[in-house]
Order: structure tokens, then sequence, then C-alpha cells
């Protein structure tokens, strides 16, 4: 049996924009299909550049994204970012492990758990949604361990980088997020 991994999670910094920029420009085209991601859609190094240095920019209230950094020993593994937000209501959640071996080790739930402070808080998030692509279950797994409800599953294109794909809807309040504190 191995050490103890430690987790942690931190906001994006601008020294994380290129990574993030890599992990979807040069990722596997059949895995980021199981996501639910139309290849031909993907901004290129530049478009991700602009887009997450003026995340970084603007005031939670304002933010049209938000990213967190999720880190194994101190050494950056994946993010998790919310887009449609309505500060004070609500926002929609994104799940990413950037290699296979660390998506196999199990630490998705934890990350989740660590990460909900920040949205609640930050952005004063009453329901937090995530709509994964009903056809990846590992996510689906993943949301229900964390503690989110099973909403509903539809067909919908979610965001400007999907295909049309059913999803499943998931959803967390912030008086059940207050509850698992």
């Amino acid at each position: 049996m191995g050490a103890p991994r430690h987790l942690s999670v931190r906001e994006i910094k601008e020294t994380d924009i290129d990574t993030i920029s890599s992990y979807w420009l040069e990722s596997e085209g059949q895995f980021l299909h199981s996501l639910g991601v139309d290849l031909d859609k993907i901004p290129s190094r530049e478009e991700w550049r602009i887009m997450l240095t003026e995340q970084l920019e603007q005031p939670y209230h304002l933010k049209q994204s938000y990213c967190l950094i999720w880190l194994l020993d101190q050494v950056p593994v994946g993010h998790s970012n919310v887009n449609k937000i309505v500060f004070g209501e609500q926002a929609y959640m994104h799940l990413h492990l950037w290699t296979d071996p660390v998506r196999r080790m199990g630490l998705g739930t934890n990350f989740i758990k660590m990460s909900l402070p920040y949205f609640f808080k930050n952005l004063q998030l009453q329901k937090l949604y995530c709509e994964p692509y009903a056809l990846n279950p590992a996510p689906n797994k993943t949301l229900a361990k964390a503690g989110f409800g099973f909403v509903r599953q539809y067909t919908t294109t979610p965001g400007y980088i999907n295909f049309e794909q059913p999803v499943s809807l998931w959803e967390l309040t912030y008086n059940e997020f207050q509850q698992m504190q």
C-alpha cells in the first residue's frame, strides 16, 4: 500500500491556462467524444487563453465562468469549472481529471466535495447543477457519491463545445450542501 496522497483545491492562476488548454487540445479524440465533446468546436489555444484570462480578471459577481484546479500532492491533475452562472442563484458544474491514471484513482468524489465551498460561497449559489453525458458512467456515479440528487435525463446540447446528447441532470441545493458540512 502506497503513502497517503494529499488532495487540495485552489482557484485557477494564470500559470494554469496553458495546462488547461493542452488538456482540451491534446487529449485523445475518443476520450473527448466520451465526454460529449464535438471535436470541431474546441477553441484554439489563443481562444482558451483569452477566455481564461478574462475569467481571472472578473469579480465573482460578474463571472461567466469560474474555474478551480484540483491538485494531488501539490501537482495539478484536473479542474472543475462552473458556467451558466446566475450569481446568487445557480450555476452548472463540469468535472475534468486530466490523465487516465488519475481518473482511475477514485479521487473525483473528494475533489467535488472540496470544490463545493468555493462555488457556493464565492458565487453565493442556492443551487448547483451538473449535467454530464448520460452515456459516461463515471461522472454520474461520482455525483451520486458526492451527494447530488438525480433530477432527470433529457437530450440537449449542454455547452458550446458539445454535440447534442442525452444528459443526466444532477442537483445540489445550498441547504443540502450545508447539511454535508
